[in-house]
């Protein structure tokens, strides 16, 4: 880490993406969770939400607590401002033009071609202005067989061949729990973003970025695909189990389960000794890595009756005392509440929310010694920041008349 005279000398919590205007079209989860990112990074993230309802989570998903907006929306909306526009009139496509000719970046994720018919898409605001970078995430991209399908999640998952793999042999097809292919699409879509406003800093020119759920979900697929063209099979559940390397899975203790990761020869034998079972060493179906995995059913029954003496908390301290990677599979009530490390690492923060009160979220993995992420702002209300926004934009060079609707 470099010490302080190498840190330049900046405004107190000012972000990485400081002085980046995003106007954000989205709702739900792929969009919100890029600009959040964004957001989280210092980007000034300016919400564009409809007046009658805003953001479909609003009041549709997940848990509401106090008041009208879901625990799903504040979890995925801090650190931006709220402009309501009705993008159905002309005058509130005018006032998001206006307000697109001082962004840097304008994302959306509605179905393909309704951005355009609005009047709100890439060329309608590049004429504006030129040096925008537009993104559009979709369920399965602008163009193909599949463009005018509805993007959901759980969609992506089972026709990527994600569902496929996920569970335990033999089982019914099961969906990932965390929804990779909308997270993951955001993600791939703020990591765009930010190279291409690096290219405009080179060329002084904007572009039009994409990425879908369907693509997201399909790049995740690493070690699948692998197999697949390895093989020449399509890959099968593997429960806990890992697709390159045995023993890399949870295995059942006493009180439990541990979950190791001996995924090279070192290990492997490192485990051995740990485990006091020479014969394992000595046993030809486990001599490398392509014999284990070929015997691997056979494997798991001979280690979980050694790991099936003591507890996972007896075996997690022996493992990793001889350098064997373990660790205990815990709950999410036990993550967030008890966990030393995830407090050490301050990966739970709290906002005051004007209705609902200390709420906790969520932090961001990012730790910046330089620009570091910051909670500057709880979730916003429904339009919270309608004349601000445009109030700012009057001094920058004037606004339509009628905003809002």
């Amino acid at each position: 880490m470099p010490d302080d005279t190498d840190t330049p000398t900046l405004e107190p919590r000012s972000g990485a993406l400081q002085g980046i205007r995003v106007l954000d079209l989205t709702q739900v989860m792929s969009g919100p969770f890029c600009t959040m990112i964004l957001a989280d990074l210092g980007a000034d993230v300016i919400k564009i939400e409809n007046p009658d309802h805003g953001d479909q989570t609003r009041k549709s998903w997940g848990y509401s607590v106090i008041g009208e907006d879901s625990r799903a929306f504040l979890s995925l909306n801090r650190n931006k401002r709220s402009a309501t526009i009705d993008l159905k009139s002309d005058d509130g496509v005018n006032a998001f033009l206006a307000l697109a000719r001082t962004a840097d970046v304008v994302i959306e994720n509605f179905r393909p071609g309704v951005a355009d018919r609005l009047g709100v898409g890439y060329p309608q605001v590049r004429d504006v202005n030129p040096s925008i970078v537009y993104a559009s995430i979709s369920g399965f991209g602008q163009t193909g067989p599949y463009a005018e399908y509805p993007g959901y999640d759980l969609i992506a998952q089972a026709m990527t061949g994600i569902m496929s793999v996920t569970g335990e042999p033999g089982g019914p097809p099961m969906k990932s729990a965390i929804p990779v292919a909308d997270l993951g699409s955001g993600l791939f879509c703020a990591i765009g973003i930010l190279a291409a406003l690096r290219a405009r800093d080179i060329t002084g020119e904007g572009q039009y970025l994409e990425t879908s759920l369907f693509e997201s979900a399909l790049a995740l697929s690493v070690w699948e695909s692998t197999e697949f063209w390895s093989t020449g099979k399509s890959p099968e559940p593997l429960g806990s189990a890992n697709r390159m390397s045995a023993p890399y899975q949870a295995l059942a203790t006493r009180d439990g389960y541990v979950t190791i990761g001996a995924n090279n020869e070192k290990l492997w034998r490192k485990l051995c000794t740990v485990l006091r079972a020479p014969q394992l060493l000595k046993d030809l179906r486990f001599a490398d890595n392509n014999a284990r995995m070929a015997n691997r059913a056979v494997l798991v029954d001979q280690l979980e009756q050694i790991f099936r003496t003591r507890t996972t908390d007896e075996w997690v301290t022996a493992l990793l005392v001889e350098g064997v990677p373990a660790g205990p599979i815990r709950n999410y009530g036990q993550v967030l509440v008890d966990d030393p490390h995830v407090k050490a690492r301050h990966m739970v923060e709290h906002f005051d929310h004007p209705v609902e009160g200390r709420t906790a979220v969520l932090a961001s993995p990012l730790k910046l010694s330089g620009t570091p992420v910051a909670m500057k702002s709880p979730p916003p209300l429904l339009g919270q920041h309608t004349e601000e926004v445009f109030a700012e934009l009057a001094v920058e060079g004037g606004a339509p008349n009628a905003l809002t609707s």
